[in-house]
């Protein structure tokens, strides 16, 4: 059946234009079916070339895209590193510049007080410079204090400050070069100022101003001097005066606040234990706490700042001659 079916014909007549005859084709049963089966099988297999190069141009182009996206990303993290390396090094420039500035300046005001002094508490042999160790601005052991991030608009500012504080040092060094050996020998105390170091240790960590946050890593400011010591170093009031504060919070640990007749109040932070209570008298030199590690700290030690007007000074100027 199946031999007989393929050997079977079909007439196929053609009818063409109304002049022409009629014209009469015989063709195997077998070729009709084939032909168009064959017909709808190409069709289908050059759709389906389409959908698989269709295919697998999109996953090229999803391929594409992912890796221009991460390229951005690589980029944009790059001018972020960029940025901050560029902040901490104008940081840097100024935390040297504004340390000169700063001493001396400091030394000006001291040719103008130390004569009154001396009459009442006698001489004091200055600290030679050699004694006072190298600071770096981005130290991040033995160091702490509040966080005050520095803005862009700081940063920016603080560049175009630079420039006029070195010429002002420049000037400055002309007229103080000629008094300061004879200055400095004669630095005193007096009671109500803080002229007292503080601890026993004499191993400045961290600087006051500008620097690199030990915590964050971003530019901060740094409101006073961080001394590194030993747990239970025995803490000292840097000048007569009150106890106004004697607390604890997280950033600045076991804290004393002493308020002097000037007007000055010093600060001390980081403690492993207050010995001095609210309104308690205390005298330069006086035993009130004990170095620490509490707080917002990385490393033992004392966070020691002096505030004038509720604004932080630098307080290096003031005990730097008294080092024990």
């Amino acid at each position: 059946m199946k031999k007989r079916w393929v050997k079977q014909k079909m007439t196929l007549l053609v009818i063409r234009e109304a002049d022409q005859s009629v014209k009469q084709l015989d063709m195997s049963k077998m070729l009709v079916v084939a032909v168009p089966l064959a017909a709808v099988l190409s069709i289908s297999g050059f759709i389906v070339g389409l959908e698989m190069k269709s295919s697998a141009h999109i996953r090229s182009l999803e391929s594409m895209m992912a890796e221009r996206t991460m390229q951005m990303e690589i980029t944009v993290k790059n001018k972020e590193l960029a940025i901050q390396t560029l902040q901490n090094e104008i940081i840097r420039l100024s935390s040297q510049t504004q340390d000169m500035k700063n001493e001396m300046q400091n030394i000006t005001e001291l040719e103008q007080q130390l004569q009154q002094l001396i009459d009442t508490y006698g001489v004091t042999e200055p600290t030679k410079t050699s004694e006072i160790s190298a600071l770096s601005w981005d130290a991040v052991d033995n160091v702490g204090g509040d966080l005050i991030e520095a803005s862009q608009e700081q940063i920016l500012q603080l560049a175009q400050d630079t420039r006029s504080d070195l010429n002002q040092i420049k000037e400055m060094l002309g007229t103080m070069r000629h008094n300061v050996s004879q200055t400095l020998h004669k630095a005193q105390v007096v009671a109500g100022t803080p002229t007292e170091w503080p601890t026993v240790s004499t191993r400045l960590t961290s600087s006051f101003g500008y620097r690199k946050d030990p915590l964050t890593g971003r530019a901060a400011f740094h409101a006073g001097i961080d001394i590194g010591g030993k747990v239970g170093d025995p803490v000292f009031a840097a000048a007569d005066g009150k106890v106004i504060t004697a607390d604890k919070d997280g950033s600045h640990g076991k804290y004393i606040v002493i308020e002097h007749p000037n007007g000055l109040k010093t600060w001390y932070m980081h403690l492993h234990k207050i010995e001095v209570e609210v309104n308690d008298t205390v005298s330069k030199g006086d035993r009130i706490a004990q170095l620490g590690n509490t707080g917002r700290s990385t490393g033992p030690h004392l966070h020691f700042q002096i505030v004038q007007s509720d604004k932080p000074i630098d307080p290096l100027p003031y005990v730097k001659n008294s080092k024990k």
